[in-house]
């Protein structure tokens, strides 16, 4: 299966910050930018950071129980291998990242079974980044 890379834009408060944690912490390349957005390359797909500071501000915390953990919502990610995901994992604690669900396995001994970590950017845009030890499992059911 050949996937095409997904577009996602999302608000942020102060582009300085997002450059620092999105392309510092996150090690994403920056694409193209203007006075009001930068794009940066995640795990080559497009997010767009968008200079919005009242779309931040008005957000509330939502989420919801998945196996025992409270999943912020809305939220966004990628699926790594789980090399990728150790090693991300691994720099985000090097960079003192406040974690919201500490990186781990959940669904232990299931279909589902994924390491997965939530986090949020300096604007509070929850981030979840996973992997599967079997790629092929991503969309199991049993």
């Amino acid at each position: 299966m050949s996937l095409r890379p997904f577009h996602l834009a999302f608000p942020v408060h102060d582009l300085t910050a997002a450059r620092a944690f999105w392309g510092g912490v996150m090690g994403c390349a920056e694409g193209r930018s203007s006075a009001d957005w930068v794009d940066f390359d995640f795990y080559g797909h497009q997010i767009v950071a968008h200079q919005a500071p009242g779309l931040v501000a008005d957000r509330a915390a939502a989420s919801n129980r998945v196996d025992g953990d409270d999943v912020p919502v809305p939220h966004f990610g990628i699926v790594l291998s789980m090399a990728d995901w150790q090693e991300l994992a691994d720099r985000l604690r090097q960079a003192d990242t406040e974690f919201v669900i500490e990186p781990h396995i959940r669904f232990a001994g299931q279909a589902g079974e994924q390491a997965t970590m939530f986090f949020h950017d300096p604007s509070g845009n929850a981030i979840e980044m996973k992997a599967f030890a079997d790629d092929s499992r991503i969309f199991a059911r049993d």
